[in-house]
């Protein structure tokens, strides 16, 4: 293949923002000659301004043997050319209401949502920049906000996006399907929200259900019903008397852990989350379960 373009070029006083009059210089056929031939242009002007000659609007051809450009055309204005109206072509009208109109139907770009996604939600750089990369994902988020009736929407906002883009993309990449095919409508999703929000279920219990409901297409709240799912325990006292048994039952755990092996304590924390059926709260475990440990040396 072969290059051929061309290239306008105008002059300004430095520090003004005018432009001068422009030259047009055709028959350049590589990058090297749009170079030189802008180069040698720019510099024959200037010496013209300098000299305080008119710089004529004009269409120029470079002729590459000389590093020259040279006068070809001098006619760059509309009659020059004997322009005429098209006769089967009426004038067209554009009146500013209906650029106004226009304007209030354009959805709303890339950018602007993105914005919006940080200000209105308090969301990440990051997490605002996924849901906007693809129109269908953040349309998805959207929904789910629009189905949330909360009183702390960036609180809500955040619980949706982390929700989103981790554990429902999974399910969508595992299940080889794009958002818009997801049999989790985002309704469902905002309804599994509310769950862990009221605390009717925890985290392992939520993606246990989200799970069920994208295969299934049923609301988590029925699955809950019909699992039987229990709350999470929140009375500590309970969650005492567990982590009491737990530790009387794994004495090289409980020593290891205040020998300093601190993955002990992960190990414990597991122990009593099976005791309980994952119906407790891992980090409410630890807090207390930690507690128990450093208090009681003698266990």
């Amino acid at each position: 293949g072969s290059l051929r373009c061309d290239a306008n070029i105008s002059i300004r006083p430095r520090g003004q923002q005018k432009l001068g009059v422009k030259t047009e210089i055709k028959n350049m056929n590589s990058f090297r000659s749009v170079e030189r031939a802008l180069e040698y242009e720019a510099q024959r002007q200037i010496a013209m301004a300098r000299a305080g000659e008119t710089i004529h609007q004009e269409t120029r051809g470079w002729v590459e043997t000389k590093g020259i450009t040279v006068s070809q055309r001098s006619k760059e204005q509309a009659h020059d050319y004997r322009y005429f109206p098209e006769p089967d072509l009426p004038p067209l009208l554009i009146s500013r209401e209906w650029v106004e109109e226009l304007r209030a139907a354009l959805p709303e770009l890339p950018d602007a949502r993105r914005a919006r996604y940080r200000s209105e939600f308090g969301l990440s750089a990051q997490d605002a920049n996924v849901l906007t990369e693809e129109k269908a994902l953040g349309d998805y988020f959207e929904q789910v906000m629009a189905a949330s009736n909360v009183s702390d929407s960036k609180a809500r906002a955040k619980a949706a996006s982390n929700w989103l883009l981790s554990e429902v993309v999974r399910l969508l990449k595992a299940n080889a399907i794009t958002i818009q095919s997801s049999p989790l409508s985002p309704a469902s999703l905002a309804n599994l929200l509310d769950l862990l929000d009221k605390g009717r279920i925890n985290g392992t219990q939520a993606k246990e259900v989200l799970d069920e409901a994208f295969t299934t297409g049923e609301l988590p709240a029925a699955i809950v019903e019909k699992r039987g799912l229990k709350p999470p325990i929140s009375d500590q006292g309970e969650l005492n008397r567990v982590i009491e048994g737990v530790i009387t039952s794994n004495p090289k755990s409980v020593h290891d852990y205040r020998a300093g092996k601190t993955n002990a304590l992960q190990y414990l924390v597991g122990q009593v989350m099976k005791q309980t059926r994952g119906q407790a709260k891992a980090e409410i475990v630890q807090k207390l379960l930690k507690a128990q440990l450093d208090e009681d040396p003698s266990t």
